[in-house]
């Protein structure tokens, strides 16, 4: 199984003054690290971060699938998704950060459960709100 998280750049560095959002996306890179760290114990192969910035085309690194969504008559590309491909081929896309963050805590709490290392990953108080 391989898992991109993509997530606009701009977020992850505050560069976009939404301070909610940023703490957000920093937590979801954070657990995604944290997975990749630890990727073998929980069988996954790769675990790709990319940091999508504007005019990408969609930003894909190592996984070919984009969300797309219609805002008024304009097509709008997703720049903060999970894309996971099990052995088969099969893609799922979260594209919501409340799923991509339950997504990876569950992940790291596979990883608590085959470790005796401590793998929790400090989430914000916006994260913790969101998968509470």
């Amino acid at each position: 199984m391989r898992l991109e998280l993509r997530i606009c750049k701009h977020c992850y560095e505050g560069d976009h003054g939404n301070d909610q959002k940023t703490a957000v996306t920093q937590d979801m890179v954070a657990c995604a690290e944290q997975v990749r760290e630890y990727k073998d114990l929980i069988g996954l192969d790769a675990l790709y971060i990319t940091r999508v910035t504007e005019g990408d085309p969609g930003g894909a690194e190592a996984l070919d699938v984009i969300v797309a969504s219609i805002e008024g008559d304009q097509v709008a590309l997703s720049d903060t998704q999970l894309v996971m491909e099990d052995g088969d081929g099969n893609m799922l896309v979260y594209p919501e950060p409340k799923d991509i963050l339950q997504v990876l805590t569950r992940n790291l709490n596979q990883i608590q459960e085959q470790t005796r290392q401590d793998v929790d990953v400090k989430l914000s108080p916006e994260g913790q709100a969101l998968i509470a």
